[in-house]
């Protein structure tokens, strides 16, 4: 039953518990009694808002005040730092960035900058140190001037030649341009010439049913073709009259390739033998050179005329010079197949690549001042010839297995700027035009094809299709 006094307050209290009456107190400041359940201080003050301290922000962190800017004599600097110090406060208007050896520094307005951070460098500024936003700059400077694009070379080639009996052996060497835009071929036992300049196609000759033609090589002005024979023979012929002018004799069996300078043409053959020859003497060679321990099939000389680079079946890159005629100065035997593929650089002294046969695939390049390899870099096909342009600091590599591909690399990087395919058989034979901008390939798919893969030396862009030639097939004899 409830109690009289249970009934006076309306109040339900445990039993043993007395009844006191409630009383609330009323606390100066109300958010005061709710403050300190949060916080021990007693001193703190709560508001229904914050509002920071602009004295303690550290806007400069922010990035919000930059370096003044000189200001021109007779400029109302007062006046502006006035006017900031009454739109943003105070401690804003003056506030000096650290370093600056004013008192008053020159802010910008925050509303340029607002939350954005900056890197807070504690060295003194100075006229040449990076500006504040150093790394926006470098990234904006990329933007504004973006990568050069590669250079296009187009895919497929703009001329195709019949070749007839164009033979698949990898160790002849049957197709040269000359200086003067003629472009001569061996087929079989005859040799033809091909204008590039009118398309005209004249036959040179035909050296009958017991010879055939193994090499060919224009003399640097171009009047003048020197033909290697399977007799072993060596036929100097003058290309504007189509007459011959000289034999020489000199080797036992067939010759594969051949080389001029200034003066001296040079002949390799099977028989391992290089023989030099000067058509100002009488005798059929003036020096022989014996190192090869298998056919020669592979012989430049530098462009300063003064080195012979001689590669061989027998694995071996060998160089020989003017004043160690009869022993090589350099015997590099790092390639592990026969070595065909041989070219100078013009833009680099001594700077020689060669490349080996299935069994090896690379290209290597040789700085020969020292013998020392400078790069190797696999192909992964068959290298059958190297050929380097004049114009830029690229070289072109024809291949045979598997590919068959033709590809161009820039030097020293050894980029691929193009990878070229057509022929269905080994590239064994590659020719640069007198421009140096269209190179022509051959192949045992009886096929010449002509393509333009390097910039002229003037304007240093791609070369495009005149309508010269047209794109249609026709037939070098």
């Amino acid at each position: 039953m409830e109690s009289p006094q249970a009934r006076k307050t309306g109040l339900n209290l445990p039993a043993g518990m007395a009844e006191r009456p409630l009383q609330l107190e009323t606390f100066p400041g109300s958010f005061r009694a709710i403050s300190s359940l949060s916080s021990p201080s007693k001193n703190s003050t709560c508001s229904d808002r914050f509002i920071p301290c602009r004295s303690s922000s550290r806007l400069h962190t922010f990035g919000l005040i930059e370096k003044g800017s000189p200001v021109k004599e007779g400029g109302n600097e007062a006046y502006s730092r006035l006017l900031k110090s009454e739109l943003f406060g105070s401690d804003f208007g003056s506030f000096s960035p650290a370093g600056s050896s004013q008192g008053h520094g020159s802010p910008m307005s925050p509303s340029k900058n607002m939350l954005r951070f900056k890197t807070d460098h504690s060295a003194p500024n100075s006229p040449y140190s990076p500006s504040l936003f150093s790394q926006d700059a470098a990234y904006s400077s990329l933007i504004s001037t973006p990568p050069k694009p590669p250079r296009k070379v187009p895919k497929t080639p703009h001329k195709v030649l019949d070749a007839p009996s164009l033979q698949d052996d990898f160790y002849l060497n049957l197709v040269d341009w000359s200086s003067q835009n003629v472009l001569a071929v061996g087929l079989g036992t005859c040799v033809y010439l091909w204008s590039a300049s009118n398309c005209k196609v004249t036959k040179l000759c035909d050296l009958g049913p017991n010879d055939g033609v193994c090499s060919i090589q224009w003399t640097k002005e171009g009047s003048y073709i020197s033909i290697g024979t399977n007799l072993g023979q060596v036929q100097i012929w003058d290309g504007s009259q189509c007459k011959k002018v000289r034999t020489m004799g000199g080797h036992q069996t067939r010759t594969g390739v051949l080389a001029w300078n200034s003066r001296i043409l040079a002949s390799g053959s099977r028989d391992r033998n290089i023989l030099q020859h000067d058509l100002r003497v009488a005798s059929e060679f003036v020096n022989k050179l014996v190192g090869h321990k298998s056919e020669v099939c592979g012989l430049k000389w530098s462009n300063d005329d003064r080195e012979l680079a001689s590669g061989g079946n027998d694995n071996q890159l060998l160089v020989w010079n003017q004043h160690s005629q009869q022993q090589p100065v350099l015997r590099l035997t790092e390639h592990k197949a026969a070595v065909k593929a041989i070219a100078w650089s013009p833009h680099q002294s001594n700077l020689l690549a060669s490349g080996g046969g299935t069994a090896d695939r690379c290209i290597r390049f040789w700085n020969t001042a020292n013998g020392h390899q400078l790069e190797s870099v696999d192909t992964g096909s068959q290298v059958c010839n190297l050929a380097w342009s004049k114009n830029v600091n690229e070289l072109v590599s024809t291949h045979g297995y598997s590919q068959n591909q033709i590809m161009v690399w820039k030097y020293p990087s050894m980029g691929k700027v193009a990878t070229l395919t057509g022929h269905t058989m080994r590239v064994l034979y590659l020719a640069m035009s007198p421009d140096g901008q269209t190179i022509v390939t051959g192949a045992g798919d009886e096929t010449l094809r002509f393509w333009n893969i390097f910039p002229s030396m003037k304007t240093q862009t791609p070369v495009r299709d005149t309508g010269l030639w047209s794109l249609g097939r026709t037939q070098i004899r």
